[in-house]
């Protein structure tokens, strides 16, 4: 896997986060059976720049925490069996798919992690492994849809054995 990282804004995460967004897209790619190695953008913005880019893309003009930028289409969600007869999805450098763009938002990583209780840690890897399920086709637009979503990026994080809640690190820490 390629991760091409750009740092919009200044990154000040208290943990490896190259390390843990390769940790989280490795497990997303697993969990989902992707059948290729791939590569992927992943961009650090703060407010303002993420605005405009949510602005400019999708007509809604205030910051947002994520961006996903798939490069492909699929059949279905999840559904690689067309991949093998598309054309120009390859780094023709690396062989790599070119699955797609993850944009971050660094200030709203910090707010809504307190919002929500849990560490900046989760909040990070939640928004990277929600976004890679956008780049393989999942979305979340219909009622059906969110809980798949929701369900699929709970069992990635559980890979990876982070938790929205330190009880259920705990929990995990006793059995």
């Amino acid at each position: 896997m390629t991760l091409l990282v750009e740092e919009e804004t200044e990154v000040t995460f208290p943990f490896d986060y190259k390390k843990l967004a390769e940790d989280v897209i490795d497990a997303a790619l697993e969990h989902e059976d992707f059948p290729y190695e791939v590569e992927i953008s992943l961009t650090f913005m703060d407010k303002d720049g993420i605005q405009e880019a949510n602005r400019e893309f999708r007509e809604i003009d205030r910051p947002t925490d994520v961006l996903s930028f798939p490069m492909l289409d699929f059949p279905a969600a999840g559904d690689f069996s067309e991949l093998e007869h598309m054309n120009d999805i390859t780094n023709p450098e690396t062989d790599e798919v070119v699955l797609g763009d993850i944009v971050l938002c660094v200030p709203k990583i910090y707010e809504q992690a307190e919002e929500y209780g849990h560490s900046v840690k989760r909040e990070y890897a939640f928004l990277i492994a929600h976004s890679m399920l956008h780049l393989m086709g999942y979305d979340h637009m219909e009622e059906d849809e969110r809980k798949e979503m929701e369900q699929r990026q709970r069992e990635i994080l559980d890979i990876l054995k982070i938790y929205r809640f330190e009880e259920e690190e705990t929990n995990e820490k006793l059995n």
